[in-house]
């Protein structure tokens, strides 16, 4: 069985890292990716998807990366039930094992 996903795309925002109740640091980070195809209208749409980075990976990608730079992410994707007014809901995670810095203004920078 394989459970791994690839996305590249543009940061729609800064990172920020936070500290979980368990202590663990994580950072969400969301991806604009434009779809390869057309529309309709003749334009293409973008797709906005969350990821979870947790500890270095969440680090890493706050030090050297900033909104719109392009990053390439390598992770799982992974669901959950979350209990909301006694009724179950679903989420579905993409839970960033590798995060590579394609373009980044910060990276340049330090060069």
């Amino acid at each position: 069985m394989l459970n791994q996903i690839i996305l590249v795309g543009r940061l729609t925002r800064d990172i920020s890292v936070n500290r979980s109740e368990k202590g663990v640091k994580v950072a969400t980070i969301s991806l604009a990716i434009p779809r390869s195809f057309k529309n309709s209208e003749g334009s293409y749409d973008t797709d906005f998807i969350d990821c979870i980075a947790f500890d270095t990976v969440a680090e890493n990608t706050s030090e050297y990366c900033s909104k719109g730079d392009i990053v390439g992410v390598k992770g799982r994707v992974q669901s959950r039930v979350v209990e909301k007014d006694d009724k179950k809901e679903y989420c579905t995670d993409i839970i960033c094992e590798k995060i590579t810095f394609l373009s980044s203004r910060k990276q340049d920078e330090a060069s």
